[in-house]
């Protein structure tokens, strides 16, 4: 038998990552562009076609759809994306129309952390569970939650939002438009801005050197490597960062009953730093009967899952 492909793409609010996909989740081709999330949508959906037309133009195979991972509430059943976070001007688009329209085939839109855990759950850390909770951490904090080897969407699509928990009711403000929520502490241009005001206090870190004194140019993987070189002050930011997380998921797993936890995206670099932290704050919070059963697990997709389980929408309808 011929082999099947489709394309997944990967919307994030700094890159669009697209991949042409086989049906056992190899990628084909992948690209990554600019999301010009700051331009509006009409933007972005013109780089997600530019996208589409770069991979297609390489690898002349036929698909069998696309599949869009994507912030917001999706609308799934309409392929409509509303208010996703970190995107200027949006409210309402109905992407999975317009993308369809341009390249006649089928089309399928879910939440981009849904479709991260959709890609764990058939080719990833998620294969041998029957329920989990999926994290993304990287210019927000998405969640997906897996039940019985199903996503789980909620009454309108919009299940899983577990980066805006409110961890503190009298926090900060988030682009959500609450306060206090996980992502608003923890979220990759949260966290760099706030790393940035408390290195005033801490004029030692190694951060400063491997930023080459400049820290516009800081990363989550600058502050990974001053921790793995024995910086403190990295190491105190990287447990935070894992304190936090589990002070929301905490909330998840008393309500859901689901104890394993599965964590992907950039930020999930910080490594076992960061999965020990979480690990330690969801025992200390959760319920006695959970507290044993607690499981935390690095995505095995890594950068890969978002296209891998965007592309398994085409292929399994989920």
């Amino acid at each position: 038998m011929p082999k099947k492909y489709a394309i997944g793409v990967d919307l994030g609010g700094t890159s669009i990552k697209a991949g042409l996909v086989d049906e056992k989740g190899k990628i084909i081709e992948k690209i990554s562009i600019d999301s010009m999330a700051h331009n509006g949508p009409e933007a972005v959906v013109e780089q997600i076609i530019k996208g589409v037309k770069q991979i297609l133009k390489k690898r002349n195979h036929k698909i069998l759809g696309i599949g869009i991972g994507s912030p917001g509430t999706i609308r799934t059943k309409k392929g409509t994306v509303e208010n996703p976070p970190n995107f200027p001007g949006w409210e309402k688009v109905h992407l999975g129309n317009i993308i369809k329209k341009e390249f006649k085939v089928e089309v399928f839109v879910e939440n981009d952390a849904n479709a991260a855990a959709i890609g764990e759950l058939i080719y990833g850390a998620g294969k041998r569970f029957n329920n989990f909770i999926m994290i993304t951490l990287g210019t927000g904090v998405g969640g997906g939650i897996i039940i019985d080897k199903k996503i789980y969407r909620g009454e309108v699509g919009g299940a899983g939002e577990l980066g805006h928990v409110t961890i503190d009711y009298n926090g900060v403000p988030c682009k959500c438009g609450s306060f206090g929520c996980v992502e608003a502490y923890i979220g990759n241009s949260y966290l760099i801005e706030r790393v940035k005001t408390e290195l005033q206090q801490n004029k030692q870190s190694q951060i400063h050197k491997l930023a080459g004194n400049n820290l516009d140019y800081l990363t989550p993987k600058i502050i990974h490597d001053a921790a793995e070189a024995g910086d403190k002050f990295a190491q105190s930011v990287i447990v935070d960062t894992g304190k936090r997380l589990g002070y929301g998921l905490s909330n998840a797993v008393n309500i859901l009953d689901i104890t394993t936890i599965i964590i992907g995206g950039g930020v999930a670099g910080f490594g076992e730093l960061l999965f020990s932290s979480v690990s330690e704050t969801l025992k200390s919070r959760v319920m006695k009967p959970f507290q044993s059963r607690i499981v935390v697990l690095p995505a095995r997709l890594k950068n890969e899952a978002g296209i891998k389980g965007a592309s398994a929408l085409v292929f399994y309808k989920s």
